[in-house]
């Protein structure tokens, strides 16, 4: 590996390179670093004619020699010319940096499956840059959230206040979009575990839930999110549990085989869950407005609960008028 110093004034930068995010403190850091220990490891180049160069990796070092004004800068020179092995290259070069965030990584994935100059496969890249398609697929994923969210994104499983892992993200990527940033926000500002972040997306993704209940549900708290799972988890249970067909009784047995007329058993099948309804819904008697107003004296909490339990009573009374009114259908 032959390594040649070359003038600073005769490089120049790649604009299309995969990473373009460099942080101020890590660039005076690394000029720090050149200022006492001089660059330990070299750029590398190609020629471009004129006899400049253009950088293939190695960018944040070249800007870190700039601005020290050194006036020539060891290079590695390549005589690749390949634009497909070029930024292969520069992206593998920049997988071993941990400063190569995940949507700069995101990007370049992107770029070479969709643009025309590269028009790659995923399986392609998958053997190139030995990563799995799967990882591939991921990272391309994260641009389906917009720039707030995409601001936020980190590296590393860690869970921080406002910011977030690609595993929080993973179980919201496939919602709606007028759900899907929202809530990845929510989030983020909540510091919600992955295990809490993929019961929530279930309940989004949930069809029993009206678009304009999971509208409503945006304006709770992770937590509040939380706890809304867990009452409509149980309520469904509960539903469930109370469909299931219950063994009779010796007396009902006995009763069903002396029944000979089905019409009849349907009837006072159907009087049974009237006035088995009936016996437990009060009268109704409007609230007061004093009755009202002390839903302001409800701290934060409990209010997010407490809206979770009005949602499911709604949710379970207009189940049951929807299937009174199909009886009352039947009977005109």
């Amino acid at each position: 590996m032959n390594i040649t110093e070359i003038r600073t004034d005769l490089i120049d930068e790649d604009t299309d390179q995969p990473r373009y995010q460099f942080a101020e403190e890590s660039l005076q850091e690394l000029m720090k670093s050149i200022e006492e220990l001089g660059l330990l490891s070299p750029i590398k180049v190609r020629t471009i004619g004129g006899g400049r160069y253009k950088i293939i990796y190695g960018n944040r070092r070249y800007k870190a020699c700039r601005e020290l004004g050194r006036p020539t800068i060891p290079c590695i020179v390549s005589d690749v010319t390949d634009e497909m092995d070029i930024y292969l290259e520069q992206i593998a070069e920049n997988l071993t940096r941990e400063s190569f965030s995940p949507i700069e990584e995101a990007e370049a994935f992107h770029k070479l499956l969709h643009d025309p100059k590269f028009s790659s496969s995923t399986k392609f890249l998958s053997s190139k840059l030995g990563k799995p398609e799967s990882y591939i697929k991921n990272k391309c994923d994260l641009l389906k959230f917009g720039n707030a969210v995409r601001k936020l994104i980190v590296h590393g499983t860690e869970i921080h206040k406002d910011a977030l892992t690609e595993d929080q993200l993973m179980p919201l990527k496939d919602l709606p979009v007028e759900y899907r940033d929202p809530l990845a926000l929510i989030m983020a500002r909540d510091e919600m575990p992955v295990s809490d972040v993929k019961k929530i997306a279930r309940l989004f993704k949930d069809s029993e839930i009206s678009d304009a209940v999971k509208g409503k549900l945006l304006y709770k708290t992770g937590p509040g999110l939380l706890e809304t799972w867990s009452v409509h988890q149980h309520n469904k249970a509960e539903r469930t549990k109370a469909a299931e067909p219950k063994e009779p009784s010796p007396r009902a047995k006995k009763a069903k085989k002396e029944e000979s007329a089905p019409p009849a058993v349907t009837a006072a099948s159907i009087e049974d869950e009237l006035r088995k309804l009936a016996a437990v819904l009060p009268a109704y008697a409007p609230m007061t407005q004093e009755t009202l107003l002390t839903r302001d004296n409800l701290p934060p909490d409990a209010k997010d609960r407490f809206a979770g339990d009005v949602d499911a009573l709604i949710e379970s009374l207009e189940r049951h008028l929807a299937e009174w009114k199909k009886v009352k259908e039947l009977l005109t």
